[in-house]
């Protein structure tokens, strides 16, 4: 198949009430691993990389192993620009052909935040480039996680509604007490203000930070509105564990191949659990 833009994926979500799994992707191992996983348990897959991976194999690259592990597939595939906060790289990467970019410009006020967004809107849409914009800061559990700024404050209804209709965004990133990293406390999620703001919106709402958030808040919060769910550090913490531990069952002297199969494998554990909790399984005939 070809690569998807999120319109097509969300919507399907939101009218199904389960959520698409958004996972962070950085190398062809990491994009085979979900992409096997997602044909096997009949789930559309999502990838996410930002401004710490895309550098790894510059955007052109990134794009072409998507395509290539799409093609092979027989489920929809979006790949997407994960937390952007430099409007050169969205453009880098919607000039590289991903169908899908976010800009997250919350780290400065609403007027800024809005200037920012709409330009990034009015840069993608043309293309058929969907974007997903940020309010409220969604901050980091600790200094593991690659993704996200330091602060954290949440979302306004009032203020969502407005960003909403003055930027065009196609997704909306709220925060409501959840945070990027794992989890070392389980985290109180804000499920009357994630209503209101469903309510004020209208379209699709992300939940960034789901490594580690417990079951029956993500149910719930799919119920409410959410229909896409980024999973990053677990995935990131599996692929090094498995590395490690294989790497001291051979007593040090791993070949480095050898041990990647075992990450990959490690990354489609985590995965299969993910689609299963958000309810994506068996949602593609």
């Amino acid at each position: 198949m070809k690569l998807v833009n999120l319109i097509p994926m969300l919507e399907e979500a939101q009218n199904g009430h389960y959520a698409v799994g958004a996972f962070n992707y950085c190398n062809a191992e990491t994009a085979q691993a979900v992409v096997e996983v997602g044909c096997e348990l009949r789930s559309p897959v999502m990838f996410i990389t930002g401004p710490w991976e895309v550098p790894l194999l510059g955007a052109k690259m990134m794009v072409d192993i998507a395509k290539w592990v799409a093609a092979e597939a027989d489920v929809p595939v979006c790949l997407h620009l994960d937390h952007a906060v430099e409007i050169d790289l969205v453009k880098e990467c919607i000039e590289a052909g991903f169908p899908s970019v976010m800009i997250d410009a919350s780290r400065y006020d609403f007027e800024e935040n809005v200037r920012l967004t709409k330009m990034v809107v009015d840069m993608a849409h043309p293309k058929g480039v969907t974007v997903e914009g940020e309010l409220g800061a969604v901050g980091r559990v600790d200094d593991s996680s690659v993704e996200g700024e330091g602060e954290t404050s949440l979302t306004d209804p009032a203020k969502a509604a407005e960003f909403v209709e003055r930027t065009g965004v196609d997704a909306l990133a709220s925060a409501i007490g959840n945070a990027h990293g794992i989890y070392t406390q389980r985290p109180i999620l804000d499920f009357e203000r994630l209503k209101d703001i469903r309510s004020a919106t209208g379209i699709p709402l992300v939940l960034h930070g789901g490594s580690g958030t417990p079951s029956d808040q993500l149910h719930k919060a799919i119920e409410i509105g959410i229909s896409k769910v980024n999973v990053a550090s677990e995935l990131g913490r599996a692929y090094l564990d498995a590395i490690e531990q294989f790497d001291q069952a051979k007593g040090g002297k791993a070949w480095y191949a050898h041990a990647i199969m075992d990450a990959k494998t490690a990354i489609k554990q985590v995965t299969a659990k993910w689609m299963k909790v958000l309810g994506s399984t068996n949602r593609v005939p």
